[in-house]
């Protein structure tokens, strides 16, 4: 059995499951890859390792950024799969937005996903983004401004907020950071 949850936090299982929640086939996918099928497949089942140009390929295709598939610490055996300790969260975020993201959730494999979301003071996403996601977001500590469908809501930490597939964009105010937990579903990283 640990085995098995071990598996569950390698890129050949982070893969599959990012396929899985974009709803597209193993052929889709190695199509708009220029691969076999059959190298996709060993590849989801950790046969074959892909190189840093093909998973740099994945995550355009996926729209998830490269750090995602590094940066997790190896958990003990007993923990794999069930447990993410502070200083082992993999961190979903590209440098330079304004926003640190870090997977809270074990691996990618459930219907959801949770995420911790940390916006540097004074930074702002301008143009809008629109997922077919539920979306349920708790403000844990400082103000968040966002627009969901263009319209403005002020957010202060303990307010919480859902997005159902709206167009949204955020901007933190103030000159300290805001943090905000994320549950996800399905899952987007």
């Amino acid at each position: 059995m640990p085995e098995d949850r071990n598996r569950a936090v390698s890129i050949g299982a982070d893969l599959r499951a990012l396929r899985r929640a974009r709803k597209l086939t193993l052929q889709a996918v190695a199509s708009r890859l220029g691969r076999s099928l059959g190298w996709l497949s060993q590849v989801e089942r950790d046969i074959s390792s892909p190189s840093i140009t093909e998973l740099r390929r994945f995550a355009g295709l996926y729209g998830v950024p490269l750090s995602l598939f590094f940066g997790t610490a190896k958990a003990p055996a007993e923990e794999a799969g069930r447990v993410v300790r502070q200083g082992a969260r993999r961190v979903i975020s590209d440098p330079g937005t304004g926003l640190h993201e870090e997977l809270l959730s074990p691996d990618l494999g459930d219907d959801f996903e949770v995420v911790r979301s940390t916006f540097a003071p004074r930074a702002a996403l301008r143009e809008a983004f629109r997922r077919a996601t539920t979306e349920i977001v708790y403000l844990v500590s400082g103000r968040l401004i966002i627009w969901l469908d263009g319209e403005r809501f002020e957010i202060a930490a303990g307010d919480s907020f859902r997005i159902r597939g709206e167009s949204t964009r955020w901007e933190n105010p103030d000159d300290t950071p805001a943090v905000a937990i994320w549950a996800i579903s399905p899952p987007i990283y």
